[in-house]
């Protein structure tokens, strides 16, 4: 990737701190898995030789691949290109394999490194990485299959009041085995939402193809926007199968790690691609899914911790859509100085370098809500020998 090849990396310091989980607004349990009571948000902040920092997500049960994979790479390689730099980190995870966890911390590592990036060169990163403009449309997630009917209407009406005209909720109840229960809801839905506002429903892959196509003959009435995960992930003779089946567009993407599975979506029929950019192996996979779903035509979302994604958002076509899981993501809002805002169905992102995102990290630690750190530096990492198995 142009931008940032050239850009040269020194890395001094690394660190994960993982902050106290907040309370979801309303429990949320979906077709396989929750109920989730809470969220949490653990980030990886990379220091540089001149200061410089960088900060993303992460998720610190992968932190034995990054000390044993990564960072004797990272920690040990100085004043080198990211062009030369990434490679290196990239195979170092080869024998983990490329669609797991170690493809998931090593893309959360490389939005560390674009934000450290972006924040010396003075710029945002959605402007870093090309857009054109400061925000990014949105949609609003959840709906979950244990709400009650009174919780489905407190959250939608949270949608409509501020202005999200696309609402996804949860199928799937009881794991799969209240299908009836499903049409209730979906219909309770589109009474409360009207015809104007686009409904989609994600069933997290509990169905078989018949059981999905079965859901969707009862559904043809509530016009669905899209169809998430219905049947399982890794089964592409059964996505195709599916696509076949029906009109409405199946989306996936979510629970893939690596880019190079796109195409295969792509080819079984899928119209809808979802990949979370820092499950991925790197912003610049990330990006190349992107540009598929525009080149052949089909929808392009993308989720996971929304008011960093929307960064990312904001550098493609504006029709399409951030995730925002409001129950869970809401509460991580209180932890951050600057952060987007929505405003009528959109993230507007601040004007700061970087990630969208600060954390006063001195403050939260005065208030005891820090609750795991570790750091390493190259004292305490051993150099990576080429030709010896990590």
């Amino acid at each position: 990737m142009e931008i940032i090849e050239k850009e040269t990396f020194n890395i001094r310091r690394v660190e994960i701190r993982a902050l106290e989980p907040v309370k979801a607004i309303t429990p949320f349990e979906d077709a396989t898995m929750g109920p989730f009571e809470s969220m949490n948000l653990s980030l990886i902040t990379i220091t540089d030789s001149e200061g410089y920092t960088g900060e993303a997500p992460v998720l610190r049960t992968y932190i034995n691949i990054l000390e044993n994979c990564i960072l004797p790479i990272l920690l040990h390689s100085h004043h080198i290109s990211y062009g030369e730099l990434y490679p290196r980190l990239y195979w170092s995870i080869r024998n983990e394999g490329f669609r797991g966890q170690a493809s998931t911390i090593l893309g959360q590592l490389d939005l560390a490194l674009f934000d450290l990036a972006s924040r010396r060169k003075g710029k945002p990163l959605h402007t870093y990485l090309g857009a054109t403009r400061n925000y990014t449309r949105m949609y609003g997630s959840g709906c979950g299959t244990n709400y009650t009917y009174q919780n489905l209407e407190k959250e939608i009406s949270y949608f409509l009041d501020n202005g999200i005209d696309c609402i996804k909720m949860k199928v799937g109840k009881d794991h799969g085995r209240a299908m009836q229960k499903d049409i209730d809801r979906l219909k309770f839905i589109r009474r409360l939402v009207g015809d104007e506002v686009r409904l989609a429903a994600d069933a997290n892959q509990v169905w078989s193809v018949d059981e999905a196509l079965r859901f969707l003959d009862e559904a043809g009435v509530y016009d669905l926007g899209w169809f998430e995960e219905p049947v399982h992930s890794a089964s592409i003779t059964d996505i195709e199968a599916l696509c076949k089946g029906t009109p409405v567009p199946v989306s996936y993407g979510e629970s893939e790690r690596s880019g190079k599975v796109f195409p295969a979506l792509i080819n079984a029929g899928v119209r809808h691609l979802q990949p979370v950019p820092y499950n991925l192996s790197s912003i610049q996979e990330w990006l190349e899914v992107r540009d598929k779903a525009k080149n052949a035509g089909i929808a392009f979302t993308s989720g996971g911790y929304s008011l960093y994604t929307s960064s990312l958002m904001a550098t493609a076509s504006e029709e399409f859509r951030v995730e925002y899981l409001y129950t869970l993501m809401s509460g991580l809002e209180e932890y951050f100085t600057i952060h987007p805002k929505l405003e009528k169905g959109k993230f507007i992102l601040p004007d700061i370098e970087g990630l969208p995102i600060r954390i006063d990290w001195d403050y939260w630690e005065r208030k005891n809500k820090i609750v795991m750190k570790k750091t390493w530096t190259a004292a305490n990492v051993k150099k990576y020998t080429p030709g010896v198995l990590l």
